[in-house]
C-alpha cells in the first residue's frame, strides 16, 4: 500500500467539497493551482484572496528534507517542544556524496567520511518520527516522485527543487529549514497568495526535442526572476502528451525562473506512473476526482481571463535548446548554437558531458540516452568527451541495470556515479583540469552559475536535455547539431544519428529498493541524539536573542555586493557541505563568492578597524566582538537559487542586522525573516549608488515597524555629509513578531511551552482511610471509619536571587571611535 495512504484518503475525501465552497467564494471558474491552494487553507476563505498581496496560512500534507538542510532543520526542531513530527516527514541522504571514482567507491567513501553526520540524522529522525532514506537510496526529488507525491496534495521541502513533484499534480514548494520546522511542529504555514502564469502547450514533442526544452524555452522567455511570486500552471493538449517524469523535469527547473512552484493537472500519464510505482490505490482515487484535479473548463477555453500572464508554446515547432553559460536563462536554440559559440568565443571543445541529476534521471531519460549510445556503437562511434551518468534513485539504477541501459552507456564510454546530487551541486572531485583553466562542460542539470559544478570560475557550464548532452559527448563539440550534422567514425565514414526513442516506463516494472529506507518508529522519542562537543561538523544551536526594542544605530557596512548574488555566492556548497550542521564553522564561507562592489574581488570586505581587506567572515566576527552591528547592500534578485537557509543564518549568527537590496528572491527573503533579520529594499533603486565603503548607518522607525510602512536609513558619509534613504519591506504583522522575538523559532518554542505546561492546582489534603476499628458507640454497634489526614509534602521553594546580576551594557559607539580602540588594542597585543 502507498505510504501514508490514510492521509491521502483524508485529503481526497474533502477536496471536492472544499473546491466547491471556494468556487462560491471567488465567484468564478478556478485554475487547478487555485483549487489545490484553497483546499489546503488553514481555515476556509470567506472572501477571495488577492494575488501578490494577501498572505494566507496553509495546512500541509507532508514535508521533506535533504541531508545538507535536514541537519540544521532538525537542530532547530529540537527547540520546538514536540515529541514527533505533526505531519509525515522524510530526510534524504543525497547531498554529501562526492563524485570521483564511480558509484561503489564514492558511496563507500561517503559512508565512512560522513559517518558522524549520517548517524546523527538516523538517530534524530528516529527520535522525532521522521523517515530516513539512507545514502545511495537516491536524490530527494526523484524519491518523492516515486513514493510520496500525489495529485491534489500540497507539501514543502527544504530544497529549492521540491517543485519536481508538480509533475505528479502536487503543489510542492521549496523553502528554508525553518519553514519545515513550522509544519513539523503542527503550525500553519504562511505564503503570500501567488500570482498565476499560464503556459499553454499545443502540438506534440518529436524528434530531438524533449520536456527539458520546454523549461529551457520558458527560462529564456521569463528570465531568472520572471516567475517570482507566481505559480506556473501548464495545460493544453501538449501537456497531456508529456510523460509524468517529463512533467517533473519541467516543474523541477521552474525554480530557475524564481517561480513559487510549477504544476500540471492530473491526467493519464500520472495514472500510468502511479500504477507503475505500486500506487494503484492513489490512481483509483484520483481518477474518481479527475474533474476536480484540473482547471475548470472555462479556464481552458479562455485562459487569458484567469492568468496574470499567458505564454503559448507550440511543441511541434520547439527546438532543442542549450542554455548558458553562468545563468540558466541564457537560452540558445540548437540551430543558433554555432553562431553563439563564434560570437562569444566559448570554448567549443567539450571536456565533460554529464547526464542525470534530480532534473533528468528518470527511466525515460536514461532509456533515450542509451538509445543514442546504442546507435553510436553500431556506427563505430563512442563518447569523445568524458561522460558520466547519475541515476536519480536506486529504483531507477537497479531497473536500468536489469534492462541493459547501464551496460550500453558504460560500453559507450560512460562512468556511472552514485545515486546522489554529485556534480550538480559541486560535489565533484574533478581531476581533468586545473582551477582557472577555461573549459566547457555540458549537462542535464538545472543550474550553471559560476563555480557551481566544479568550483572553477573558468568552467563554462551549459544546460541541455540528456539526449542533446549524449549526442554532443560523441562529437565533443558544443557547436554540433545532431539534427543536421554528420559525424566521422573510426573508418572515416560519415554517419548521422537518428532521433532518439525511449520507453516512458519500464515494461517489466521497477526493481524495488528494499534496503534504502528506515521507516519512522512509534516510540522513538527516548532515542538519544549524540553530538560530540568537539565535533567540527555538528553543533547544538542556541536560539538568537530577541530585538532589544531600539532602533539600530552606528551600523557598519560589511559588504556592498555587485551583480548576481545567489545563495551559492553567499554560502557556497561543494566542500563546505560537510559543515552544514555546525553554524560556527559553516559561517567561515560567508560571502566567499560575492563580488565586492568597491574592489571587484570575491569574498573580501574592508575591515574598518584596520582598513585592510580580509575574508568577509573575519571582518564580521571582529565587528561582532566589538558589539558593532552591520548591514550588507545587494543588487537585483538577491538570494537567487538554492533554498539553503545557511545563507540567512550565517549573517544573523555573525552579527548582521539587515540586508538591503534592489530586490530579493522569494525563498531567501523569507529565510532572512525567519531568522530575525531585516530584508529591506531601496524605495529608489538608484540609492544603491549612494552607499560608500566607509559609511555608517542608522535604521530608524523600528519602534513603529508595521506592514506597508517604510523604514528610514540615515547614511553617514566619511565627509560628514548625510543621505536619508527610504526602504520598503514585505513584512506582515506576524512576520514582524518573528523579528521582535529574534526569529520564528523562538515564537514556536514559546507557543509549545504554553500548550505543554499547564498551571498546577494547589496541593489538596488527601484523605486516607485508616484501619477499620470496632468502637463502642453506645448500643449501636456500628463500624466507624477513621480518617487519617496526611500532610502534603512541603514544596521546596526555589530561592529567588535577591540581587540581579548586573552587566554593564556594551556602549554602542560610533564605528570611528571603535576603530581607534580596536587599533590600540591590536598594538598593545
Amino acid at each position: 500500500m502507498t505510504a501514508n495512504f490514510d492521509m491521502i484518503k483524508g485529503v481526497y475525501s474533502q477536496i471536492k467539497k472544499k473546491v466547491e465552497n471556494a468556487r462560491k467564494v471567488v465567484g468564478r471558474p478556478m485554475t487547478y493551482a487555485e483549487k489545490v491552494l484553497y483546499a489546503h487553507l488553514w481555515t476556509p476563505a470567506k472572501e477571495p484572496l488577492n494575488r501578490g498581496k494577501d498572505f494566507a496560512d496553509f495546512r500541509l500534507d507532508r514535508v521533506a528534507m535533504q541531508d545538507a538542510t535536514a541537519q540544521m532543520a532538525l537542530l532547530q526542531f529540537m527547540h520546538a517542544g514536540r515529541r514527533t513530527s505533526a505531519v509525515p516527514a522524510t530526510a534524504h541522504a543525497d547531498h554529501l556524496i562526492v563524485a570521483q571514482s564511480g558509484s561503489e567507491e564514492d558511496l563507500a567513501r561517503a559512508i565512512e567520511d560522513n559517518k558522524e553526520v549520517y548517524e546523527f540524522l538516523e538517530s534524530i529522525c528516529k527520535k522525532y518520527g521522521v523517515g530516513f532514506w539512507k545514502p545511495g537510496a537516491g536524490i530527494i526529488h526523484q524519491v518523492i516522485l516515486e513514493n510520496y507525491a500525489f495529485p491534489g496534495g500540497m507539501m514543502i521541502g527544504s530544497d529549492s527543487h521540491t517543485p519536481n513533484a508538480g509533475g505528479l499534480g502536487m503543489i510542492a514548494i521549496g523553502v528554508g529549514g525553518a519553514d519545515v520546522v513550522d509544519v513539523m511542529a503542527g503550525m500553519q504555514w504562511e505564503l503570500k497568495w501567488p500570482k498565476l502564469i499560464g503556459v499553454k502547450l499545443t502540438g506534440k514533442l518529436s524528434g530531438w526535442t524533449s520536456p527539458k526544452d520546454v523549461i529551457l524555452k520558458v527560462a529564456g522567455l521569463l528570465t531568472v526572476k520572471g516567475g517570482t511570486g507566481a505559480i506556473v500552471e501548464y495545460f493544453g493538449e501538449g501537456a497531456k502528451s508529456i510523460s509524468c517524469t517529463g512533467k517533473g523535469t519541467i516543474c523541477n527547473m521552474g525554480a530557475e525562473i524564481g517561480a513559487t512552484t510549477s504544476i500540471f493537472a492530473f491526467d493519464e500519464s500520472m495514472s500510468r506512473y502511479l500504477r507503475k510505482t505500486d500506487r494503484a490505490d492513489v490512481a483509483v482515487l484520483a481518477e474518481k476526482l479527475a474533474d476536480v484535479l484540473k482547471a475548470d473548463d472555462e479556464v481552458y477555453s479562455k485562459p487569458e481571463k484567469y492568468f496574470d500572464q499567458l505564454i503559448e508554446i507550440n511543441l511541434n515547432e520547439l527546438e532543442p535548446h542549450i542554455n548558458g553559460p553562468f545563468t540558466p536563462d541564457l537560452a540558445h536554440p540548437i540551430s543558433k548554437m554555432k553562431e553563439a559559440v563564434a560570437q562569444n568565443n566559448y570554448p567549443d571543445k567539450i571536456s565533460v558531458a554529464l547526464i542525470g541529476s534530480c532534473t533528468n534521471s528518470s527511466y525515460e531519460d536514461i532509456d533515450r540516452s542509451a538509445n543514442i549510445a546504442r546507435q553510436a556503437l553500431s556506427k563505430g562511434l563512442k563518447a569523445k568527451a568524458q561522460f558520466t551518468i547519475t541515476p536519480g534513485s536506486e529504483q531507477v539504477r537497479a531497473t536500468i541495470q536489469r534492462d541493459g541501459q547501464l551496460q550500453t552507456l558504460t560500453e559507450f564510454g560512460g562512468q556511472v556515479l552514485a545515486n546522489a546530487c554529485g556534480p550538480c551541486i559541486g560535489m565533484w572531485k574533478r581531476m581533468d583540469i586545473k582551477t582557472g583553466e577555461r573549459n566547457t562542460i555540458i549537462n542535464s542539470f538545472n543550474r550553471n552559475f559560476a563555480k557551481r559544478n566544479d568550483n572553477n570560475p573558468e568552467t563554462l557550464s551549459f544546460v541541455a536535455s540528456p539526449e542533446i548532452v549524449t549526442a554532443l559527448s560523441i562529437s565533443g563539440s558544443l557547436s554540433f547539431n545532431p539534427e543536421t550534422d554528420y559525424l566521422t567514425n573510426a573508418n572515416g565514414e560519415y554517419v548521422k544519428l537518428d532521433a532518439p526513442y525511449g520507453d516512458e516506463l519500464p515494461l517489466r516494472g521497477f526493481e524495488k529498493d528494499t534496503k534504502g529506507f528506515l521507516a519512522p518508529v512509534k516510540d522513538g522519542f527516548k532515542t538519544e541524539v549524540k553530538i560530540d562537543p568537539d565535533s567540527e561538523r555538528l553543533q547544538f544551536l542556541e536560539p538568537f536573542k530577541p530585538w532589544d526594542g531600539k532602533d539600530y544605530t552606528s551600523l557598519a557596512l560589511l559588504l556592498k555586493v555587485k551583480g548576481k548574488c545567489t545563495t551559492d555566492h553567499i554560502s557556497p556548497a561543494g566542500s563546505w557541505l560537510k559543515y552544514r550542521g555546525h553554524l560556527d564553522n559553516i559561517s567561515k564561507n560567508m560571502f566567499l563568492g560575492a563580488i565586492n562592489a568597491f574592489n571587484g574581488n570575491a569574498g573580501e570586505a574592508k575591515n574598518q578597524f584596520t582598513e585592510y581587506y580580509q575574508s568577509v567572515h573575519e571582518v564580521a566576527r571582529e565587528y561582532k566582538e566589538h558589539g558593532i552591528g552591520w548591514i550588507v547592500v545587494g543588487d537585483e534578485n538577491y538570494g537567487e537559487g538554492s533554498s539553503r537557509e545557511h545563507a540567512a543564518m550565517e549573517p544573523r549568527f555573525l552579527g548582521g542586522k539587515a540586508i538591503i537590496t534592489k530586490s530579493f528572491a522569494r525563498i531567501h527573503e523569507t529565510n532572512l525573516k525567519k531568522q530575525g533579520m531585516l530584508p529591506l529594499t531601496f524605495a529608489d533603486p538608484n540609492d544603491y549608488d549612494k552607499i560608500q565603503e566607509d559609511d555608517t548607518f542608522d535604521l530608524v522607525g523600528l519602534k513603529e515597524f508595521a506592514p506597508g510602512k517604510q523604514l528610514k536609513m540615515i547614511v553617514k558619509h566619511s565627509d560628514s555629509s548625510i543621505d536619508e534613504v527610504w526602504l520598503n519591506h514585505s513584512f506582515n504583522t506576524g512576520q514582524i513578531e518573528w523579528f521582535k522575538a529574534g526569529g520564528a523559532l523562538n515564537l514556536i518554542a514559546a507557543s509549545m511551552k504554553k500548550k505543554v505546561v499547564k498551571k498546577k492546582p494547589p496541593a489538596k489534603k488527601k484523605e486516607v482511610k485508616g484501619k477499620k476499628k470496632r468502637r463502642n458507640e453506645g448500643k449501636t454497634g456500628k463500624k466507624k471509619s477513621v480518617k487519617k489526614t496526611v500532610k502534603p509534602k512541603k514544596k521546596v521553594a526555589v530561592k529567588k536571587a535577591t540581587k540581579k546580576t548586573t552587566r554593564k551594557p556594551v556602549k554602542k559607539v560610533a564605528i570611528k571611535s571603535a576603530i581607534k580602540k580596536g587599533v590600540k588594542s591590536k598594538k598593545n597585543s
